[in-house]
């Protein structure tokens, strides 16, 4: 039975790994009570609110050896996670800690195994994060692996063998940084969703994350309508310009306010923003509802898909539909990036992934075509075929099974061959309209019904969020593997 122990100021201590201290900073203020009293465990829990809402948290005690989990700590974790789950309450977790007490042996791996098996019960059923502001090493590692959210403070390291092992069974040479740091997990491996700036900043993502999955929130036809601006306005000109698809995301979605309580900034809270940046995902709120975004990025790679994108935003869709979350989708891709590299990387496998969370998913979805979406792409960017709730597209968009001048110069490879040097370019662009105007043009799509309106892209906002409000409230019923 879980007890509650009250907070004394001389409790706290002025060691910045103490856990009292972290935990105080992460509650709203005169909110926390202690879940269990203090010993040497290595970890303590507590029961507090963040911004008004039920939270449970675990620290690891890195004044403790270093936080290394043993029986009784992992038992505490286990406890505040089935506390999370009794109350339907989301669970924070902060970690420093080496991994599993040498001392205690297999015992406290099993009881390790015990907090792995806890947080995959959790898993699509409460809100999980994992906020690093120490070492999470060993075992402790794939605590934070197995939550919904991993968010590094700068001294974060998260690795299963330290630099020593590394260097004694392979010989490579690294340190702590570039082994588990948070550039090495936010660019190049993926562990970490958000690299935070400070641990104040760490800690105040994860409360902002609580607000976007606890308090979701209503549509508000009257704030979408009174935030409809040219979002088209944003992109060049020129339909084969590359440009950075964030200001529009940006756009589409409200303001909120900074830490400080009172700079308005973007509500777009982006998640793993350095790792596959040729997509784009995130949450964020339209018209005061907390919505993920999901959007190819022509900046990078042309917007191409390609293997790691698709197990990245399949991964955030189907953690989008376990919490209920509605969908958005702004697509200008023209299809899967090509090469041996991506074949032998297992695009195939990987991209396979984002067509079944997609089609998986019941949570509203709105799909909307910003310039083009060919191939492979077309489907997999939650098309009608997958299911998705409403399909828009902006005019003059593409919706075919690659740009024109691609297909024509496939289709009639033999006439432009013998075609007149002087009259070859002439005679692909006159066979490139005509062959848009029978399969690549959008207003061929709509009149089959995968498209099911061309929209006007001033009116984005109030579209997109009244299709989403229309559409009935579900919830996935899966849980959220770490993909």
């Amino acid at each position: 039975m879980t007890t509650m122990a009250p907070i004394t100021s001389q409790e706290e201590s002025v060691d910045p790994r103490d856990p009292l201290l972290r935990l105080t900073n992460f509650f709203d203020e005169g909110s926390m009570s202690l879940l269990h009293t203090r010993d040497k465990s290595g970890v303590q829990a507590a029961v507090g609110r963040v911004k008004g809402v039920r939270t449970i948290s675990y620290c690891t005690d890195g004044t403790v050896m270093g936080g290394a989990m043993g029986v009784v700590g992992c038992a505490h974790i286990v406890n505040a996670i089935d506390t999370a789950i009794a109350e339907q309450a989301p669970i924070v977790g902060i970690w420093h800690s080496g991994g599993a007490r040498l001392a205690e042996g297999v015992e406290a791996l099993h009881a390790v195994g015990k907090v792995f098996e806890a947080m995959v019960r959790a898993s699509g059923y409460v809100p999980q994060i994992s906020v690093v502001v120490g070492f999470a090493a060993g075992g402790a590692a794939y605590g934070p692996a197995l939550t919904d959210i991993v968010i590094m403070a700068p001294a974060g390291r998260v690795f299963v063998t330290g630099p020593d092992v590394v260097r004694s069974v392979t010989g490579e040479q690294v340190d702590m940084e570039s082994l588990g740091g948070p550039l090495t997990h936010g660019k190049k491996s993926g562990v970490s969703h958000i690299t935070a700036d400070s641990e104040p900043d760490a800690l105040w993502r994860a409360r902002r994350l609580i607000g976007m999955f606890s308090q979701q929130g209503h549509f508000s036809r009257q704030r979408a309508e009174a935030g409809d601006t040219d979002l088209r306005a944003l992109l060049p000109e020129s339909n084969r310009r590359a440009y950075d698809v964030h200001p529009v995301v940006h756009g589409l979605l409200d303001t909120d306010l900074a830490a400080d309580g009172e700079t308005e900034i973007s509500s777009f809270e982006e998640i793993q923003p350095k790792y596959a940046p040729n997509i784009v995902v995130g949450f964020g709120r339209l018209s005061g509802r907390s919505v993920g975004v999901v959007a190819n990025n022509p900046l990078r790679m042309g917007g191409c898909l390609n293997s790691l994108s698709a197990e990245k935003a399949a991964r955030f869709v189907r953690l989008c539909d376990a919490f209920g979350i509605p969908l958005i989708v702004l697509t200008d891709v023209p299809g899967y990036l090509p090469g041996v590299g991506q074949e032998w990387d297992g695009v195939v496998r990987r991209g396979a992934k984002l067509l079944h969370a997609f089609a998986e998913c019941s949570v509203p979805r709105v799909t909307l075509v910003t310039r083009k979406i060919y191939g492979g792409a077309y489907i997999a960017m939650n098309s009608r075929a997958l299911g998705a709730t409403a399909v828009f597209a902006w005019p003059g968009s593409e919706v075919a099974v690659m740009g024109a001048k691609a297909a024509v110069g496939i289709l009639h490879k033999k006439a432009l061959a013998a075609a007149a040097d002087d009259e070859r370019e002439a005679l692909h662009e006159r066979l490139a309209v005509e062959h848009e105007a029978i399969a690549g043009g959008v207003g061929r799509a709509q009149s089959i019904g995968v498209v099911d309106e061309i929209i006007d892209p001033a009116k984005t906002r109030s579209i997109v969020a009244e299709a989403l409000a229309s559409a009935p409230a579900r919830r996935g019923r899966h849980k959220n593997i770490p993909l």
